[in-house]
């Protein structure tokens, strides 16, 4: 029976994996379209372009699911689109679960992926037409950041191949090296059921990197020192037929000497806890499963913890690192979308009263993002605690619980548990310009428990009280 024609489709794909070639290939099919990134977070489709079928950012915003449909209902032959993990959340269920919507799944080596992306992040050249402007630069390979990569690139692999064995559907999955290979793609074209076929590839765009992959870093021997050590099948994996799920241990630290393993929360006492087990021996980092594995078994009386900070003064930890090192693309999508004016960090720290201003504001954005209201994705720090412990359950639920204001005590009580003379904890001096008690009244914390009510429900936390 012949395939059903598609009213739409979706390229799903990462950057660096080849996704404007695609594109360009599948444009120069009559009666396919495709509209670039149309619901990445920080424009619409292309970088420098206002709107997409009369909607703008602040549209799409507010009801993406009408630029979809403005998008099937005004292009001519069949219209898609590119989506990327961090693109709008709210998009993917829609198409994903939608069999007129044809799924296209592009994918390539994670590692050539990975250094693509620190080439042109170091040289800040995204796309190559004419050879003759082509910037070159070397990658600094970094183990940690790369196996969180990974991570997150699997985790949306899973999740698209959980969505098309629920609901019945396949896909079309092509490499980036199927690229320069003109009958792949004209089997491409016919999956789509479009009659037009490609006569040739498209020459325009250019391979940015053709070196091999150890030539195009800094730092080869510790690149290939790492990727010895990764557990490429996941071996060190128990087996189990619950709903699979991606565990997130790359940020996971332990003790060097000392069976302790730390579960950090972002936006908590993060520092102050790797002091103090740094002073037991040292600490150990860039964790997978087989790793795990293997320091738990050297580790027989290993203790896990975590610490929960006030939601409050986690609040302020995580606005105050948006400040400093949000991405500017990010500082601007907040900014444009949600009217929290943390573009100039000196302009806010200037006075306690801009400085709070602004710090509602990125609370009442919290709520609004945690709310799923968002095409941004809830970063770590801003996610409710309670839901970085639920996803800590996936593989490593903590032994103990500790809270911020009586750290040092429960810190004893592991080191006691195991026999250890536990070490001082060094208090760290607050270097923020502006300190919470100098901002902090009821509308504040009423702002907070708004925006993080799940942990103040979760773990009885009252107003903070300094």
């Amino acid at each position: 029976m012949a395939h059903p024609r598609f009213s739409s489709f979706v390229m799903f794909a990462e950057m660096r994996t080849g996704s404007n070639l695609l594109e360009t290939n599948l444009n120069a099919l009559e009666g396919v379209t495709c509209h670039g990134e149309a619901f990445n977070p920080h424009f619409i489709g292309y970088p420098n372009r206002d709107g997409l079928f009369g909607m703008d950012l602040a549209a799409r915003e507010r009801d993406p699911g009408e630029l979809l449909r403005l998008m099937k209902a005004e292009t001519p032959g069949l219209p898609g689109f590119r989506y990327f993990h961090d693109h709008d959340a709210r998009v993917c269920d829609l198409v994903l679960f939608d069999p007129a919507c044809a799924k296209i799944i592009l994918t390539r080596n994670p590692l050539e992926s990975y250094v693509s992306w620190k080439i042109a992040q170091a040289t800040n050249q995204w796309k190559l037409t004419n050879a003759k402007n082509l910037k070159t630069a070397k990658a600094t390979f970094d183990a940690e950041e790369f196996a969180a990569h990974v991570e997150e690139v699997q985790g949306f692999q899973r999740r698209l191949m959980h969505g098309l064995q629920t609901s019945g559907q396949t896909a079309f999955y092509i490499d980036y090296e199927d690229l320069q290979d003109l009958d792949v793609l004209n089997g491409l074209a016919a999956f789509l059921g479009v009659e037009a076929r490609l006569a040739a590839l498209d020459g325009t765009l250019k391979k940015q990197n053709p070196e091999d992959v150890a030539d195009k870093v800094t730092n080869p021997e510790e690149m290939a020192a790492a990727l010895a050590g990764t557990d490429w099948f996941n071996l060190g994996r128990t087996p189990n037929f619950e709903p699979r799920r991606g565990p997130n241990i790359v940020s996971l630290v332990a003790a060097r000497e000392a069976p302790l393993l730390f579960l950090p929360i972002k936006a908590g006492p993060e520092r102050q806890v790797l002091d103090w087990l740094a002073q037991l021996g040292g600490v150990e980092r860039g964790f997978d499963q087989r790793k795990l594995r293997l320091w738990k078994k050297d580790h027989p009386l290993h203790r896990s913890f975590t610490v929960l900070r006030h939601p409050v003064a986690r609040a302020k930890a995580a606005f105050d690192e948006a400040l400093d090192r949000a991405k500017p693309d990010l500082r601007q999508v907040i900014r444009r979308s949600w009217g929290v004016d943390i573009g100039d960090a000196d302009a806010i720290r200037a006075t306690d009263t801009a400085y709070r201003t602004a710090f509602l504001a990125f609370v009442r954005f919290l709520k609004t993002c945690g709310a799923g209201q968002s095409s941004l994705k809830v970063e770590p720090a801003w996610a409710t605690q309670a839901a970085c412990l639920q996803g800590f359950a996936g593989f490593q639920s903590p032994d103990a619980v500790l809270r911020e204001e009586r750290l040092a005590e429960g810190l004893g009580w592991l080191a006691a548990e195991l026999g250890i003379e536990p070490p001082p904890l060094r208090q760290r001096a607050d270097t923020a310009a502006i300190g919470l008690a100098q901002i902090y009244d009821a509308e504040i914390e009423a702002a907070v428990q708004d925006a993080q009510l799940r942990d103040y429900i979760a773990f009885g936390f009252e107003a903070w009280r300094g």
